[in-house]
C-alpha cells in the first residue's frame, strides 16, 4: 500500500471516529490528509470503496490482535483463553474502536459475500478453532459466527462496559467469565 493511500485511510479513520459516517465528506478528508481532493480519486473508485478499505484496515488490524500469540499446536482451550483475553484487552484498550464497530457492521459493504469471505479468512485462526472444536464433538453443533457470540463476543461487551466505568473486572472475574464463555460453547 502506497504512503499516500495509508494516509488517506488513516485520516478517514480519524474522521469517523470522531463524527461519524455522516460526517465524513471528501473535502474534510483532503485536508485531514494534507492531499489534493483529487488524489483521493486515485486511490479508491468513490466514498463507498474508501469506507470498505477504512472497514478492512481496521479488521485486519483488529484480526492480528485476536489472534496474537496462538498456535496451532496449542490446545483448544488455550487457544481460546488466548483470543479470549486479547479480545478483551482490545476491546477495552480501543474505546473508539467500539464506538465505532456498530457503524461499520452497518455499512453496506458488510453484507456483500465477497466481503464476508475477506473477513473470515483474517480471521483464520479463530475460524479454525470453531471448525476444530464442532468438528471434533467437543463444542455444540452451531456455525462458526454464533459460537463467537456465544463466546468471544462476550469479551467485547464486558470489556466494554468496564471501559464505560459499569464495573472493574478482576483477575478472578475475568477467568470466571472466560469459563462460563467456554461453557456456554462446549457439548454437555
Amino acid at each position: 500500500m502506497t504512503d499516500k493511500k495509508q494516509q488517506i485511510i488513516d485520516s478517514a479513520e480519524k474522521l469517523i471516529a470522531e463524527s461519524g459516517f455522516q460526517g465524513l465528506s471528501m473535502h474534510k478528508l483532503a485536508k485531514e490528509a494534507g492531499v489534493a481532493a483529487g488524489t483521493i480519486y486515485r486511490y479508491f473508485s468513490d466514498k463507498e470503496d474508501l469506507l470498505l478499505q477504512v472497514r478492512l484496515a481496521v479488521v485486519q488490524r483488529n484480526a492480528e490482535v485476536v489472534q496474537r500469540g496462538v498456535d496451532d499446536s496449542m490446545p483448544l482451550k488455550q487457544r481460546f483463553r488466548t483470543m479470549w483475553l486479547n479480545t478483551f484487552d482490545l476491546s477495552g484498550d480501543n474505546i473508539c474502536n467500539l464506538k465505532n464497530r456498530a457503524q461499520y457492521d452497518s455499512l453496506p459493504c458488510v453484507r456483500n459475500h465477497e466481503t464476508k469471505e475477506i473477513e473470515r479468512k483474517m480471521f483464520y485462526k479463530v475460524d479454525q478453532l470453531f471448525t476444530e472444536g464442532r468438528d471434533s464433538g467437543l463444542f455444540k453443533p452451531l456455525d462458526n459466527p454464533i459460537l463467537a457470540a456465544l463466546s468471544l463476543e462476550v469479551s467485547v461487551m464486558l470489556a466494554r462496559k468496564q471501559s464505560l466505568g459499569y464495573y472493574q473486572l478482576d483477575q478472578e472475574a475475568i477467568d470466571a467469565a472466560i469459563e462460563a464463555s467456554w461453557d456456554a460453547i462446549i457439548q454437555h
